[in-house]
């Protein structure tokens, strides 16, 4: 069931004053993200992607289309029924947003505060959040005593804060290091998987994507151009601007440039063979190689995890009679894609 179900959503800015040219950020776009997803948009600066979050708690209107969220047409809501809807969507921001005046859980409990909860309802709820993401030792601290990954986690429970059933995450590891990166990540991992959250991830890094998507779409210049299953944009990517993400974690074929170095290192035809699922078993082809007596080195390349499932490219360096590696290779072929550059 599509709890965000958005269709033919347009969305154009009017001409300013400076230039005197409208700019259509988001074009006929169509998107569905089911209940417990984790959906990944990726896009690079500019595709659109941030508009889009935007779009779909109404933070901007939508300049054509119907947004569906949670059963609702949000683009036809006046703004005093929006107030109701975006309780149900918590929104995790990348530079934190934190009020500076307040305390962690006072920080926490605002959104509870503009809801109009009780106090003691609301002391109950902020005790049990920063429990939840391991900072209930830090609430009476304030924001410029925290790190950049306890200020995230902080933004993680306020977002949970009216208890949403749908978290928009617009580039919230992006000011982060890798390891801090890996924590937040991890702790999205649990809030959709103990409270059953649906998550819309926007970034434009990949191996966010990766770690924690079940679903991803590709924008470019306002479109999806792109999406499915991780696995699946990943293995397999349709689109140009898909394949450049995707190599930025999955190494493909050599470039050109790369292909020459590895001739002027390594003897022999170089092979790519592309290892996909557990379509093909990896000691299976290394034995047909060595069965036929044709050395190989492994070059370049490498089989990533993508879901809990094996994917990559590795690129081999065989020498041994010329027709002896053409047969083993059209065997070869017979159990994955081989691709040679003579």
């Amino acid at each position: 069931m599509a709890v965000v179900s958005l269709r033919n959503v347009g969305k154009v800015y009017p001409p300013t004053a400076r230039d005197g040219a409208s700019v259509t950020a988001i074009d006929d776009v169509s998107l569905d993200v089911e209940a417990g997803d984790i959906y990944g948009i990726i896009g690079y600066s500019g595709a659109g992607k941030s508009t889009l979050v935007r779009l779909v708690n109404a933070l901007e209107r939508s300049t054509s289309g119907e947004i569906w969220v949670n059963g609702q047409n949000i683009a036809a809501l006046r703004e005093r029924e929006l107030r109701r809807v975006r309780l149900g969507i918590g929104m995790i921001f990348q530079q934190f947003n934190l009020l500076g005046s307040r305390t962690v859980a006072r920080n926490v409990a605002y959104p509870l505060e503009v809801a109009g909860y009780p106090k003691e309802q609301r002391a109950a709820r902020v005790a049990e959040l920063l429990d939840f993401v391991g900072l209930s030792d830090k609430a009476g601290s304030y924001p410029d005593q925290l790190s950049g990954g306890q200020k995230q986690r902080v933004g993680i429970a306020r977002a949970l804060a009216t208890q949403p059933s749908i978290l928009l995450a617009d580039e919230a590891t992006s000011a982060l290091d890798p390891e801090t990166t890996h924590e937040v990540l991890a702790l999205l991992k649990r809030v959709n998987a103990e409270f059953g959250v649906t998550i819309i991830v926007i970034t434009h890094e990949m191996d966010v994507i990766q770690t924690i998507a079940t679903k991803v779409a590709v924008m470019d210049q306002g479109q999806v151009i792109e999406r499915g299953p991780v696995f699946e944009v990943f293995s397999n990517p349709q689109a140009a601007a898909s394949a450049r993400f995707v190599s930025t974690v999955v190494k493909g074929v050599p470039s050109a440039a790369e292909l020459a170095v590895l001739r002027e290192r390594h003897a022999g035809r170089i092979v790519t063979l592309t290892f996909r699922d557990s379509a093909v078993d990896q000691k299976a082809v290394f034995g047909e190689l060595s069965a036929a007596n044709v050395a190989f080195e492994v070059v370049y390349g490498g089989i990533n995890e993508i879901q809990g499932r094996p994917f990559g490219h590795l690129t081999l360096a065989l020498t041994g009679d010329d027709p002896v590696i053409d047969r083993v290779l059209d065997h070869i072929r017979t159990l994955t894609t081989v691709t040679e550059v003579r």
